[in-house]
Formats: structure tokens, C-alpha cells, sequence
């Protein structure tokens, strides 16, 4: 556990860092140098007073000891020169496991002021290294105050949200467990604490399992690994495992989505959270991914997919495009996933990654032999985290994890005993307010395989009215005209309005009759680009492709749709752009009469509306006259 002194110390480093080196990346790699130089002095005073002789600083590397370096008769120019010495001959320092050759490869200061160094080497000094995972929280601590890989759309992922995949997907002491963009190896830290704790009885005292031999905590080492294509990454994941206790971490520098190398290679437990964005210069994938693509979070997941054994488990954050995007790749993608493993999705809040991103994210949640035996998929929303949504992160009281951990490890139980219910009494499983079970066929039949709980959960809610709910492709047409307009087309203002494709300015007018569409009824305009729904009672020409122009039968009154469908518009998403959900929405449908009621109660709130916002504007002007006789 991090405790607040040391927490003090890193910043107080920083602090005096900062001045010289804005970057924080480089604030991290200038503090991990300096930690671990002093780490190695403390190993080798303790050796020296159990009775042992010193490891690391000795021979020629003996001048170079931490404590030599700290002598306080030392000026700072000496201290200066020692120590840029020191950093540019620590890796090749033969006493020194490769390890921490590898991490002082190529190091320098990049600054000349004695002084400065003085200060932050002073900072360091004050770290206890009492013991390496003290030391570790130390360094995780460090990691987390790097800023994101923007570029790589890369972004650290908070401790929290790594334990609670981590629960869910409970890895083992026999699995092989694979992070492919690993990062600093927050996942494989927490896999090798999850499992540790399950052995000693901290996660639950009365479920301990028997405690793990040294072979077998040798054999879970060897079972965690990790790639990255990063080798300042590949050299932060190293340390931070090392300080975790694993001192021989099998992390490699490899390129997930272009090289072959280890495609063959498949694990028990694949854990990640993937670059969101791909390269500006692009991706080059190979040709044996199952989903050609050239989007980075595609590649991953499909990778991660191809990867798990028969009966893996994974979890893997990603962000909405995954969820929802239209495009042939995402869609093939997700039918892949409903088909093969996926048996649950975490809709998280969209500041989980503040103050590094915005974005929006979900877990996807695999487990191959549970999906087997269940028709359904579970899906949870995650309204809080614990901590608000503000640049800070700061702790709050509401958390859904929990709640969120105990429904779905419900949901593991009820499938393996065959309790999940088959067909609509799926809908009344879920009593809690964050979490819908719903069936594959469901979210198969519309062929866009949306991931998105509330979709589903709006379509049961509706379910509960009391009129019939019917499909809108049974009670309405579209028209179309008999030639496309281009707004090129227009020189001289006609009679009739033309709206462009955007819906947000006229194109152009004509009168010309060949074109003109014409109903014995009012229409309305669907735009699939923009989800406007406008209301028209006046022949219309259709002015570009992606808007439709709607006709409903003698059960549906237009305005009543047009009202439905700007109060209740399909807008979760992204989906909402799409014509053909629009012909699968389901609405209520009450007696023409009770449409009309409702419609003429819409249009006595909508008059109200109106004047108050012309009662406003005459206000706001009487301000501006008042103000001008200042």
C-alpha cells in the first residue's frame, strides 16, 4: 500500500525535475533510474549487515556506490559528474542482474545543473525500500502520473478498473496469461496478486486454497507474459513486475498486429487494454487475421479472440466504436464475438480515463465454455466508479463495481447450474437497475449485432405499455422521386423547397412536376445522416441520398410518428442514423382517436412553447434598449 510519505517524496522529485524536464515520461524514466540506483545500495548495506558481502557496487563499480554519491562533503559539481559517470557505465556493471542492465541501457541526464540534481537526488534519498513492494506501489504510483500516448491513443489504465476485470475473469495458478499491449503490466500484476490472494486467504479467509509452493509461484511467473511495441514501455513493465516480486518477467518487445512471430502461441487468460487509435502513418496487419481491417482496436480484439484456447476467458477494454460502428469490419467483428465467447459487456462512465481521455469505454467480457451453455448475453452499465467524473478523480461514496461483480459472478453461477432462463423470462431476471440479460437471437436479428444494453433495455421498457407494440415497416412506405436533384441544378428560385442532404439549409426550388413527390397526406423527412426528422404537408423534392421521405398507412397518423420519433428518437449509439433500424423500431400503436388526443396535447404544450420563446425575445430586446440608454 502506497503510503502518503512516499507519495510526497515522488512529487517533491517531480517537483524539482520539472523545471529541467516537462515531459513526464522523462520525469519517470530520471526518478526510475535514480530509485533503483538507491535500491541497489540499500540491498547491498543489508547484505553487508546480515554478515554478506555487497552485490551490486563493487570492483571497479565501488566508487559509484549511493552512498559515495550522497556524501555530503561532495560539491555539487562532483556529485554532477559522478553521477552522469555512473548512469552511462550501470549497464555494463557485470554485478548487476540483466535486468537492470536493460534499464540503464543507453541512460543519461538530460540537463547540466548541479544543483538541480543535488535537490532530487535528495528527494530520493528519502524513499524506505523496506521492502521491493513497497517499492512497487512506489513505482505505480510514478506510472500513474505519466500522461497519455495520445498518438497511440494509448492511456494508462486505473488500478481499479484492472482489479474488477481482473475478478471477474478470476485467473488461475495453472493458467497462461497473456497482456499482447501491456504497457507498465498493470494486468499481470494484479493476475499475480489475485492469485497469490486466493492462496493465502486475503481476497476471502473463508475460501483459502492452499498456499502456493515456491515451484508453483516459479511456474506462474513463467505463465505471465507480455507484449508491447514500445521498448521504453517493454522496459517499464519490466521493473514495475520486478519490484511485484517477479524477478525474471517474460515481456517482449513485439509488434501484436504486424508480425507472425508468435501467432501461433494461444493462452488460458488474455487480458488487455488496447491502443484505441491507429498510427498516423497506418497499420500493415498480416494476412492471417480472421477480419481484415486496418483499425487498431479491431485487429486487437480479433487477435485476442483468435488467440484463446478452447476454453478461454478474457477481458478487454475497448472503446465504443466497437460497440456500435456500422461499418462491415465492426459488424463482422461483433457477430464473431456474440458467436464465439462473449458472454457479458461493462458499459463504463465516459471520465474512467480522466484527466489522459474522454473517451467512452466498455469491457468485453469472454469465456468460452460459459458461453457455450447460454443463450444470453449480460449486459451491465456502470453509472459510477467511485471516484467523479471531474479532471481529478476524485473518491466518491456511489460505486456500481461491486454490485456490478456480484451480478455477473451470479450470472457464472446460474449458467453452469442451468438456471438461465431461455425465452422472455429473460426480462424479469434483472431486478437491479444497472444490469439486462438478453438473448443472442435478439441481438443477431437486425444483423448489426449492437453491444449496447440500452437498446434492449428501452425495447423491454416499451414492452410494458398498454397498447400493442407494433413493427414501424408494417405502417410505412417510402417515396421517392423520379429523378435525383442536385443543387447545381438551381438558378432561379421555383416554387417548391429542396433540403439538402445535412437538412439544415435550402439547396435550392423547383417547380418542375416530374419531380416533385406528391401525397394525399402530410410526410415526414428521416435524414440516416443526421436522425432530423421534419414534418412537411406540401410536395417535396428530395434534394440528395440519406434522406427519406415517409408515408405512413391509415393506422398511423403522421403527426403522431413525427412526435413519437422526436421525443423517442432511436438515439442510443450511434445506431440512430441507420433507415433500416428505423423500419425494425417498434412503437406503440393506440386507436387513431387516442393518437389524435395525443397529438392535439402534443400541439397545445408546443403553442404554449412558442409564445413564451416570442415573450422572451421581446424581453431580451427591452434589455438591450435599457442597456444602450446606459
Amino acid at each position: 500500500m502506497l503510503n502518503a510519505e512516499t507519495k510526497k517524496i515522488i512529487n517533491s522529485a517531480r517537483d524539482v525535475l520539472v523545471g529541467k524536464i516537462p515531459d513526464p515520461k522523462a520525469q519517470v524514466e530520471q526518478i526510475t533510474f535514480a530509485m533503483f540506483y538507491k535500491f541497489m545500495d540499500e540491498k547491498d548495506k543489508e547484505s553487508i549487515q546480515l554478515g554478506g558481502k555487497p552485490q551490486f557496487f563493487v570492483d571497479q563499480f565501488e566508487s559509484f556506490s549511493w552512498s559515495k554519491l550522497m556524501d555530503p562533503r561532495l560539491g555539487g559539481t562532483e556529485r554532477m559528474d559522478l553521477y552522469t559517470q555512473a548512469l552511462a557505465k550501470m549497464s555494463q556493471n557485470p554485478h548487476i542482474a540483466q535486468l537492470f542492465r536493460d534499464i540503464y541501457k543507453d541512460a543519461f541526464i538530460p540537463f547540466r545543473s548541479p544543483e538541480t540534481l543535488s535537490l532530487f537526488l535528495k528527494e530520493i534519498d528519502q524513499l524506505d525500500y523496506t521492502n521491493t513492494e513497497s517499492l512497487g506501489d512506489a513505482f505505480e504510483y510514478l506510472l500513474s502520473v505519466m500522461g497519455s500516448q495520445g498518438d497511440a491513443g494509448q492511456f494508462r489504465t486505473p488500478r481499479h478498473i484492472i482489479d474488477f476485470i481482473i475478478d471477474v475473469v478470476d485467473p488461475q495458478k495453472s493458467d497462461t496469461i497473456l497482456d499482447p499491449a501491456c504497457g507498465t503490466a498493470g494486468f499481470l500484476i494484479s493476475s499475480y496478486k489475485h492469485i497469490v490472494n486466493q492462496h493465502d486467504g486475503k481476497d476471502d479467509p473463508d475460501n483459502k486454497e492452499t498456499p502456493l509452493t515456491p515451484d508453483e509461484k516459479k511456474d506462474l511467473m513463467k505463465n505471465l507474459m507480455g507484449y508491447d511495441i514500445s521498448p521504453d514501455m517493454v522496459r517499464l513493465s519490466k521493473v514495475n513486475l520486478y519490484l511485484h516480486g517477479l524477478l525474471n518477467p517474460t515481456i517482449y518487445e513485439y509488434d501484436t498486429l504486424s508480425s507472425e512471430e508468435k501467432w501461433d502461441e494461444n493462452f488460458d487468460v488474455i487480458l488487455a487494454n488496447p491502443p484505441f487509435m491507429s498510427p498516423k502513418g497506418g497499420i500493415k496487419p498480416h494476412k492471417r487475421f480472421s477480419i481484415q481491417a486496418n483499425r487498431a482496436e479491431v485487429l486487437f480484439v480479433d487477435y485476442i479472440i483468435e488467440h484463446l484456447k478452447p476454453n478461454g476467458r478474457a477481458g478487454i477494454i475497448v472503446p465504443e466504436g466497437i460497440i456500435f460502428q456500422s461499418s462491415n469490419a465492426y459488424k463482422e467483428l461483433r457477430k464473431k464475438l456474440v458467436e464465439d465467447g462473449l458472454f457479458a459487456v461493462v458499459s463504463l462512465p465516459s471520465g474512467v480515463f480522466n484527466p489522459y481521455a474522454g473517451v467512452k469505454t466498455s469491457i468485453l467480457i469472454f469465456d468460452k465454455n460459459l458461453s457455450k451453455l447460454s443463450d444470453s448475453i449480460l449486459f451491465v452499465k456502470i453509472e459510477s466508479d467511485g471516484y467523479d467524473l471531474g479532471a481529478q478523480r476524485r473518491e466518491t461514496s456511489k460505486n456500481d463495481l461491486p454490485l456490478a461483480l456480484t451480478i455477473i459472478n451470479s450470472y457464472k453461477k446460474n449458467i453452469v447450474k442451468g438456471k438461465i432462463p431461455k425465452t422472455a423470462e429473460l426480462e424479469n431476471l434483472s431486478k437491479n437497475t444497472i444490469s439486462i440479460f438478453v438473448q443472442k437471437t435478439k441481438i443477431s436479428e437486425l444483423g448489426d449485432y449492437y453491444l449496447t444494453g440500452d437498446r434492449y433495455k428501452e425495447i423491454n421498457e416499451i414492452k410494458n405499455l398498454k397498447w400493442p407494440m407494433v413493427e414501424l415497416s408494417s405502417l410505412i412506405a417510402t417515396l421517392t422521386a423520379t429523378k435525383k436533384i442536385k443543387k447545381s441544378e438551381y438558378r432561379s428560385k421555383g416554387k417548391y423547397p429542396v433540403i439538402d442532404q445535412a437538412q439544415n439549409e435550402i439547396a435550392g426550388w423547383t417547380d418542375r412536376k416530374e419531380v416533385l413527390i406528391k401525397s394525399d397526406k402530410p410526410l415526414i423527412i428521416f435524414g440516416d445522416h443526421t436522425c432530423a426528422v421534419k414534418y412537411i404537408d406540401k410536395p417535396f423534392a428530395q434534394g440528395a441520398d440519406g434522406i427519406k421521405i415517409i408515408k405512413t398507412d391509415d393506422n398511423l397518423l403522421p403527426f403522431f410518428l413525427y412526435y413519437y420519433l422526436k421525443y423517442r428518437p432511436i438515439v442510443s449509439d450511434g445506431y440512430k442514423r441507420h433507415f433500416s433500424k428505423l423500419k425494425a423500431y417498434r412503437i406503440p400503436l393506440p386507436p387513431l382517436e387516442v393518437q389524435k388526443e395525443i397529438v392535439e396535447e402534443i400541439e397545445s404544450y408546443q403553442k404554449i412553447i412558442e409564445t413564451n420563446k416570442k415573450l422572451i425575445e421581446v424581453l431580451e430586446e427591452k434589455i438591450k434598449n435599457a442597456i444602450s440608454k446606459i
